[in-house]
């Protein structure tokens, strides 16, 4: 489904703001995987999605989506088969445009009301209906009068209209709330696995990194540090974690974001 073969990136490359952000990165997913990455900042987490999306191209290797090398592809025609979330909840929706008209957007129309047909706004609002947010009663609402959490559960939903073959998730749970973020997280588990969507998910939380999806990375440096599956992730602790970071890279994890998470 989705394969990087020996992905390298430098930024600002023979100055004094050289920065080596990805370095030989090897990737495999199989459909259906749901992958939890974690690492401090400036891990190279997304960074790899930025390769994957296609914001920039590699200075070496390949990244094959389905069978199709989209190494050199541009982003904008990478994004019919990628969907994406970012931190700000701000992001990936219209503010000024009704509920209604995010979702027509989403799903391919034109994204006016005189577009959108009574047998399309019947399914959008069964499909806003499912994330019990009340948003089915307010699709005449502008989209910047939601709140966060709300805001981004619409865009999960968007990104999932018509389901890509590649979900990013860049901590689409930062921004929110404990509550909210709990809400969301497992909005996003069941979208995941009820669309059968193959899916990469940054987090911060090592706790969610270990009991989400089906396989946890851990990067460090612009490198894949572990890659946790089966048997050898199932029981694992964040304790267990910290020692194998450890282990692998000689000193303890000092990021406090994770270790407070």
């Amino acid at each position: 489904m989705l394969t990087l073969k020996n992905v390298s990136k430098t930024f600002n490359p023979g100055t004094v703001n050289e920065k080596t952000a990805l370095t030989g990165v090897d990737l495999h997913l199989d459909p259906g995987d749901f992958v939890s990455i974690i690492g401090a900042n400036g891990a190279g987490k997304s960074t790899l999605f930025n390769a994957i999306a296609g914001s920039f191209y590699p200075d070496t290797g390949s990244i094959v989506l389905d069978g199709q090398d989209v190494t050199f592809l541009p982003e904008f025609k990478r994004a019919r088969s990628i969907g994406r979330l970012f931190q700000d909840p701000m992001r990936g929706s219209a503010p000024a445009m009704t509920i209604e008209e995010n979702l027509a957007l989403a799903a391919g129309g034109g994204g006016w009301l005189s577009h959108v047909s009574k047998a399309e706004k019947a399914a959008f609002r069964d499909r806003l209906a499912l994330l019990g947010m009340g948003l089915e009663d307010r699709m005449r609402q502008p989209v910047g009068l939601l709140s966060g959490g709300q805001r981004q559960a619409l865009t999960l939903l968007m990104a999932t209209m018509v389901p890509p073959k590649l979900l990013l998730l860049d901590e689409h749970t930062a921004a929110l709330d404990p509550g909210t973020a709990e809400k969301v997280l497992a909005l996003t588990e069941s979208t995941v696995r009820d669309n059968h969507l193959t899916c990469l998910m940054i987090t911060h939380n090592m706790s969610s990194a270990l009991e989400l999806g089906n396989r946890t990375l851990m990067m460090d440096s612009g490198r894949i540090l572990l890659d946790l599956k089966g048997d050898e992730r199932r029981g694992l602790t964040v304790d267990d974690l910290l020692r194998m970071f450890k282990e692998n890279v000689g000193k303890a994890l000092d990021n406090d974001r994770m270790l407070l998470s």
